[in-house]
């Protein structure tokens, strides 16, 4: 079965518990945005979709009279989320950093200026780390996945810390 990786994404958090769309974002937010983003624009058409497919199921769950609607995977949805799971992938990283695309182009900015990119992209980073360090991995987010994160951050801070020192020096 063929589905879009926003739609394994909302399969996996359904096997967490039954959830409403805006319960999924939240949970996305917290764990794997570090990876993998998605946003409402996604998360709702996917929700429409898997549950025409049979994979949730849907019912009102009304509160404070607004209108939600809270979802739970189905035994298919949780077969196709075993079966990807186990399926392997011939993917190759994409890595989209506007700080890294602007620091290719910066060639005719004095180098303080590209320097300034630096810095700015390396405490992006920073940010990053400070706030996996708070994160006790969340239900579904293994603490693997959360050190990976870490670690991944931590280099790119340190790399970034390493640029603009390189691009002051020049």
């Amino acid at each position: 079965m063929e589905l879009s990786p926003t739609a394994y994404v909302i399969l996996g958090m359904l096997r967490l518990g039954k959830q409403t769309g805006y319960d999924i974002k939240q949970l996305v937010d917290k764990s794997t945005r570090f990876f993998w983003a998605a946003s409402y624009g996604q998360i709702y058409p996917e929700l429409k979709g898997l549950e025409e497919r049979g994979l949730i199921e849907g019912a009102a769950d009304p509160q404070g009279g607004r209108r939600r609607r809270a979802y739970a995977l189905t035994a298919e949805g949780q077969d196709a989320l075993d079966e990807w799971l186990k399926t392997p992938e011939d993917v190759t990283l994409e890595m989209r950093d506007s700080a890294l695309l602007r620091l290719f182009f910066a060639s005719s900015l004095p180098p303080a200026d590209a320097a300034a990119i630096a810095r700015a992209a390396g405490e992006r980073h920073a940010d990053v780390v400070r706030t996996l360090e708070q994160l006790d991995p969340p239900a579904g987010m293994t603490r693997t996945v959360r050190d990976f994160g870490l670690d991944f951050h931590r280099w790119c801070a340190d790399r970034f810390a390493q640029m603009e020192k390189d691009l002051k020096e020049h």
